[in-house]
C-alpha cells in the first residue's frame, strides 16, 4: 500500500512571514492612494487564508473587488521576486527529517497559495527530488480539501496524513477524510485536540 505525507507550506515547512511581510510592504509602498504598512503579526494572521480573502482583510474596506485583486497580484509579484533571491528560513532539521521520511513515504505539498509560490520554495532549496507532487488553488481553483483529495487520487495513495499548523488546515483535512497532524511550532492551532508535533523532527516518532 502506497503511503503519503502531505504538508502545508507556511508555518509547517518554512517560516516566510518576515520575508513575505517585507516584500508586500515594498509593493504597498508603490501605491499612492493610501498609506498602508503591515507587520509580521499581521502576516501570520493572514497566512493560511486564500489570497483574495487576505486582500479583503488587509486593505481599506472601500476598495472594490477588482482593485483588491490588482493590489494582491502586485504583492505576489514582489513576493516571488524577493523569495527567489532571499528564500526564507526552514524549520530546524527539516531536510534531514524529510530525507528519512522519504525512505518510507511519498511526500507532497498542498498549500492555500498562488501559482508559483510552491515552485519558488522548491527551486530555492532544490527540493524537487524530495516531493513527489504538489497542489494549490492558484493552479486548480479548488479549495484545500479538494486539492488534498486530488493529490491522493492522482498519486494512488492507499493511506495519507496531512501535516499543517492552522485550524483551516485541520478543517480541510477532516473534510478530505484524512488524519491530521498539528505542527504546533507554526502559526496557529486547531479548534479541538489532535495528534501534534512540537518540532518537525518529531514526525519520525509518529506512526503514520
Amino acid at each position: 500500500m502506497k503511503k503519503g505525507i502531505i504538508f502545508d507550506l507556511d508555518g509547517t515547512l518554512w517560516d516566510a512571514s518576515a520575508e513575505v511581510t517585507r516584500s508586500w510592504n515594498m509593493a504597498l509602498a508603490t501605491i499612492d492612494e493610501f498609506n498602508l504598512r503591515i507587520d509580521k503579526n499581521d502576516m501570520m494572521r493572514f497566512m493560511g487564508n486564500l489570497l483574495f480573502d487576505i486582500g479583503k482583510m488587509m486593505l481599506p474596506k472601500n476598495l472594490d473587488d477588482e482593485k483588491v485583486q490588482q493590489i494582491v497580484d502586485l504583492c505576489i509579484e514582489y513576493e516571488h521576486a524577493y523569495l527567489r533571491e532571499h528564500g526564507a528560513p526552514l524549520y530546524e532539521k527539516l531536510l534531514q527529517t524529510l530525507k528519512k521520511l522519504k525512505n518510507e513515504y511519498s511526500l507532497f505539498i498542498v498549500s492555500n497559495c498562488q501559482a508559483g509560490y510552491i515552485e519558488v520554495f522548491l527551486d530555492y532549496f532544490g527540493f524537487w527530488d524530495i516531493f513527489d507532487d504538489y497542489e494549490c488553488p492558484g493552479r486548480t481553483g479548488l479549495a484545500k480539501a479538494e486539492n488534498i483529495r486530488l493529490i491522493c487520487e492522482r498519486n494512488h495513495l492507499g493511506k495519507a496524513v496531512y501535516v499543517g499548523d492552522t485550524d483551516g488546515d485541520y478543517r480541510a483535512t477532516k473534510a478530505a477524510g484524512l488524519e491530521f497532524i498539528h505542527a504546533a511550532y507554526g502559526y496557529g492551532k486547531p479548534h479541538e485536540p489532535t495528534k501534534s508535533i512540537r518540532t518537525f523532527e518529531d514526525l519520525l516518532n509518529i506512526e503514520i
